[in-house]
């Protein structure tokens, strides 16, 4: 299978006040995808993710964090680990999302993938219970940190939110669980969008 390398639109090309329907869109038609072998599908995932945050009574900007983690993998032409490699998906969404949301939601993004690889660094016992999922991606992402990395890691102002949806991340992955909508979390993302009066 040859890897698609067609570019998404840029979230510059959709008008920010519509930019929160394009992705519940996603959810709706690209969110049925296989989670990369795990027992969900990107959009459970995703909205176990979210509901975990929001049982936490997270803030606004780390509930959106956590549904839209993983959304670089429901963008168009994303090429997926399916084909072998890394895509760097945190690295896409963050990106996409940023002309949108402000740093509170983009960077926990970014850093999720980090996040797990200094879990799995630093905390004894984190690796072992990884699922096999993510421990494949984990060796396609770097695998563990230097000393070096962890303190650069450790002196980010989003460590903890990161760390957060990480946690998120792997716990959210329970087959049939009930989750509501995506559109239960509409709201949450237009008061979070950079241009004030989107509605």
């Amino acid at each position: 299978m040859t890897p698609i390398t067609k570019d998404p639109p840029r979230s510059s090309d959709i008008p920010i006040k519509d930019i929160v329907e394009y992705i519940l869109n996603l959810f709706d038609t690209q969110g049925f995808q296989e989670y990369l072998g795990e027992p969900v599908s990107q959009r459970e995932h995703a909205l176990q993710a979210a509901d975990l945050a929001r049982r936490e009574h997270a803030p606004p900007a780390l509930i959106a964090a956590a549904l839209l983690h993983d959304i670089g993998h429901l963008l168009p032409a994303d090429n997926l680990l399916a084909f072998g490699d890394d895509t760097r998906h945190e690295e896409r969404a963050a990106s996409w999302l940023s002309r949108s949301f402000g740093p509170d939601v983009t960077e926990p993004i970014r850093l999720h993938v980090a996040a797990k690889r200094y879990l799995c660094t630093t905390e004894i016992g984190y690796l072992n219970q990884l699922s096999s999922g993510s421990r494949h991606s984990l060796a396609l992402q770097g695998g563990l940190l230097s000393h070096e990395d962890v303190a650069a890691f450790e002196r980010d102002p989003h460590f903890e939110s990161a760390i957060r949806v990480r946690r998120w991340d792997e716990e959210a992955k329970v087959p049939g669980a009930s989750m509501p909508n995506p559109r239960t979390y509409a709201a949450i993302l237009k008061q979070l969008l950079l241009l004030p009066n989107a509605t």
